[in-house]
């Protein structure tokens, strides 16, 4: 009796059962399926996990596991270059369809461009699929053709091109090969650290996976999703959806949540205002498509010239959260100590890198990608250009976010700054913000003494604003 071929489906930022493309379509061909994920941090070209995203990983894996094993079916992990694994994965099955939702960087582009290429040579039937995005990038165009700059413009044509797809349905079941391939353990791939284990906290605040993408969902579009548009920029309110991580490693997919946003949550400017920053998502991959270097080079030529002054002490106070200044030092603390950090702080802690210290946003960029949980190809990059004015739509340059202002703004009362930042959490109001400002006999109350319980400002606000608008002005004149 003929064994009919397996097909192999092959797991990357796309690590669900539900709206899975590539999955529906193995399932579809009623023959064996081998789901894989393969740890590809070889691929020259291929930018490996951070540290923070390797903690996600793996439990999104594990869950992802859970979930085959209710349907019958196994996740094989394999480590090494993709192309290599998959060979050998083809001669361990005698597959001859392999399947996958497309990853957008340039060096994942190029590995599953040479990869389908070599494959379809030899005469199996590879496919490739969207899981990642509401509309593929390069199908929302200008009337030219092009790629879009302007964030506005491109939210507007993606709302004429009216909704996206809906989702498509998890499979019951995912018949099994005749005999399973050899898997790696888990647990052998130490993605999550030790010794010491700095992401210890990462799970008092997150639970990675479908089943946690969906429990999140589900309780933003109960509750905060009325007032995300007036709240969101409050770091200290518990007012946005918390689904960037699981977005990042595909948990959950945009159009799940799309498709949920606009069905169970109540019409008005919350649920518009979630659906355009789930669009602003689409546009940094629009851009990174556009713009394939987007993480290396600054999208604006001109800041290829730009007076950056690398200096370790600065980048190092700045990662550490020491900087003197609350509202940076509290995000940065956040950061490390859950894996993410609130988005307005996120701006205000980017601003103050690549404004106030003059550090090259490409620094920034790479202490996120190691540290956040929700660092993705695109919006990474996009958004440390967005910041630091040269890239897609960003902020002039010369929009210099004051720290202080920013804090007394968007956390008046002080409760963030003092979640991080305990060793200030006595000061009162009026100076949580500029612990430098306070009388002296009001920080011995509160049992502060700068330069031993907490720094100093590292920079002066007014002589740093002054300093980045004259590098820009030097930009200009070359």
């Amino acid at each position: 009796m003929s064994v009919s071929p397996p097909v192999i489906v092959w797991f990357r930022r796309d690590l669900r059962l539900a709206d899975n493309p590539a999955l529906a379509r193995a399932a579809a061909i009623g023959r064996p399926v081998v789901p894989v994920f393969i740890l590809d941090e070889d691929t020259p070209g291929v930018r490996p996990p951070g540290g923070a995203s390797r903690w996600w990983l793996h439990h999104s894996l594990a869950a992802l596991t859970d979930d085959l094993a209710a349907r019958g079916s196994r996740l094989i992990l394999r480590r090494g270059q993709a192309a290599v694994v998959l060979d050998a994965l083809i001669a361990e099955t005698g597959a001859d369809t392999v399947l996958w939702n497309r990853c957008y960087d340039k060096g994942s582009v190029a590995r599953d461009t040479e990869i389908k290429t070599g494959l379809r040579a030899r005469g199996l039937q590879v496919e490739s699929f969207n899981a990642s995005l509401l509309t593929e990038p390069w199908e929302i165009t200008t009337k030219a053709g092009g790629g879009y700059k302007v964030y506005t413009r491109f939210w507007q044509a993606c709302r004429a091109a009216g909704d996206p797809p809906p989702p498509v349905a998890a499979p019951d079941s995912l018949p099994a090969p005749q005999a399973w391939p050899v898997s790696d353990d888990l647990a052998a791939w130490r993605l999550v650290p030790n010794a010491p284990d700095w992401a210890a906290g990462f799970s008092d605040h997150w639970i990675p996976g479908g089943q946690g993408a969906r429990d999140r969902l589900e309780m933003f579009l109960d509750g905060a999703v009325t007032g995300y548009a007036a709240k969101r920029d409050f770091p200290g309110v518990a007012a946005t959806s918390g689904l960037s991580a699981h977005l990042a490693w595909g948990d959950i997919g945009p159009r799940q949540v799309w498709a949920a946003a606009v069905k169970d949550a109540p019409a008005g400017e919350g649920r518009e205002t979630f659906l355009k920053e789930l669009v602003w998502r689409e546009f940094a991959h629009h851009v990174l498509h556009h713009f394939p270097d987007l993480a290396e080079r600054p999208m604006d030529a001109r800041f290829d010239a730009f007076p950056w002054m690398p200096d370790d002490g600065l980048l190092a106070a700045w990662r550490r959260g020491q900087t003197g200044y609350p509202i940076v030092d509290a995000g940065m603390r956040e950061l490390w100590a859950t894996g993410t950090m609130h988005n307005r702080v996120r701006m205000v802690a980017a601003s103050f890198l690549v404004k106030h210290l003059l550090q090259p946003w490409q620094a920034g960029e790479a202490w996120f990608w190691d540290t956040l949980i929700d660092a993705d190809p695109a919006s990474n990059p996009f958004n440390w250009q967005w910041v630091a004015g040269c890239g897609a739509d960003a902020a002039p340059y010369f929009r210099i976010f004051n720290p202080i202002l920013q804090g007394e703004k968007f956390d008046g009362v002080g409760d963030y700054v003092r979640r991080w930042v305990p060793e200030i959490a006595a000061l009162p109001k009026k100076y949580i913000h500029a612990p430098w400002t306070a009388p002296m006999d009001v920080l011995a109350d509160a049992g502060v003494a700068l330069g031993r319980d907490y720094p100093a400002p590292v920079v002066d606000h007014k002589g740093a604003r002054d300093r980045a608008l004259a590098a820009f002005k030097s930009l200009k004149r070359g």
